[in-house]
Order: C-alpha cells, then sequence, then structure tokens
C-alpha cells in the first residue's frame, strides 16, 4: 500500500523520476485545457446554450458567491485564482472513482504547491488593494513587537493548509484500502462514496481558508470594524 502517489514511478533516469503525481496532475491539467477549448468553441459558433454551458455557469455563479460572503466585494477580481484552486482539488478527488487512478491531492509537494499559490496571492492582494505601505503596516499592529508573530504566522498557516489536506486526502485513501481489504464485496461503494463527498469538503474547506487570507489581506481597518460590528451585536439588539 503506496502512502503517497509520490512513491509510484512510472519512468526514472538517475534523479529524474516520472511519478503518479506528476502524472495525474498533468492530466488533471489537459483535462481543464480540453473543457476550456471546447467551451470556446461552442460559444464561438453555436447560438444554443447546452446543459455543459449551464452547469458551468451554475459552478461559477456558486463560487462567485461564497466569494462574496467571506467579504471579498469583487469576486470576479479573485475568481481567477480561488475557482482555479477549487476546481483543481475537486476534479483530483472526484476523479478517485477512475481504476488506478491516484489523487495528486495525496502528494504533500502537491497541496505544499497549491500552499504557495496562496501564500504569494496573499500580498499580491492585499499590496494590489492597499498599497505598500498600509499592507506591511499592518504586520506591526497592534505593536511592532507582534511582527516577528506576524511573519510566523503567514508562514505556519500555509504549512498548515498544505498538510491539512495532504493528511486527509491521504488518510481518506488508506481507509478506502483497508475497507477494501477486510470485505471487499460489502465497503467499496458505501466507502468509495464517502470518499467523494470527502474530497469535496476538504475542497471546499481548502477554498474557502484561501478566500478567507486573501479578505483579510484586502480589508483595511475601517472595513475590519464594520465586519466585527456586524458579526458581535450590540446590547441594545440583545436585549431587544
Amino acid at each position: 500500500m503506496q502512502l503517497s502517489p509520490d512513491e509510484i514511478v512510472y519512468w526514472q533516469l538517475g534523479f529524474i523520476k516520472l511519478n503518479a503525481t506528476i502524472i495525474f496532475t498533468w492530466f488533471l491539467i489537459l483535462i481543464f485545457f480540453i473543457s476550456a477549448k471546447v467551451l470556446e468553441y461552442t460559444l464561438k459558433h453555436s447560438n444554443k446554450r447546452t446543459r455543459w454551458q449551464n452547469a458551468l455557469e451554475t459552478i461559477v455563479l456558486g463560487i462567485e458567491q461564497q466569494i462574496t460572503s467571506v467579504g471579498l466585494t469583487q469576486p470576479r477580481q479573485y475568481l481567477g485564482i480561488l475557482g482555479t484552486l477549487f476546481l483543481f482539488v475537486a476534479l483530483a478527488n472526484l476523479l478517485t472513482i477512475l481504476p488506478g487512478y491516484e489523487p495528486p491531492t495525496g502528494s504533500l509537494s502537491t497541496t505544499l504547491s497549491l500552499a504557495l499559490c496562496v501564500f504569494i496571492a496573499v500580498p499580491y492582494y492585499g499590496i494590489k488593494k492597499r498599497g505598500v505601505k498600509d499592507y506591511l503596516e499592518s504586520y506591526a499592529k497592534p505593536t511592532v513587537i507582534m511582527l516577528p508573530f506576524n511573519i510566523i504566522g503567514e508562514i505556519s498557516r500555509t504549512f498548515a493548509l498544505a498538510v491539512r489536506l495532504f493528511g486527509n486526502i491521504m488518510s481518506g485513501t488508506m481507509v478506502i484500502a483497508i475497507m477494501m481489504l477486510i470485505a471487499p464485496f460489502i465497503f467499496p461503494i458505501v466507502m468509495t462514496a464517502l470518499g467523494l463527498l470527502t474530497g469535496m469538503v476538504q475542497a471546499y474547506i481548502f477554498f474557502i481558508l484561501a478566500s478567507v487570507y486573501i479578505a483579510a489581506a484586502t480589508s483595511t481597518s475601517t472595513t475590519q470594524s464594520q465586519l466585527s460590528k456586524n458579526i458581535v451585536p450590540n446590547k441594545s439588539t440583545e436585549e431587544k
């Protein structure tokens, strides 16, 4: 039993390895590329709305609503990275129903790469929205003493984001493999369905956490105070 798709090596030349993580990551990229080209061709050469187009529009609108719900007022601005992260993780986990497929999200190298994308996106959008000075000053709030702790927090949450996704996907794969060895004729369908549900939940959690990090980086002190007022009810409201 392999703990990670990194251990499944299809070809090797010296230190260069072609493992399952690389193969299935490029397989997912190919699916996204072909789907985008097919949709682009359909939109240009057909006046009829297809079910495929309706399904994609529903997914996009759903992602935009979730982005708005965490406090990002212009969801289209963040749809590219956040939507891509969600769709990649979701599709990577959903395709586990295919025989012989190994989810690349079961590799720490993949989840760490996704987390690094979020790590880079947070200061990018923060500086773009607030400016360099205002964004960098946020690391020294409420006092300068908090500067190293805030920096460590940025780094640690990136590793936590990667390890959380990796651990959940790996453990789910191991549980399914163990249950299929114990009772191969009873548990496969149930455990596969449970694995698909868990994979979608993990994709949603990763997407929401990335959205929250970007929302925190792009929000000013005024916005944060307004959000806190909306979240924490005042005494008069509680009395009523």
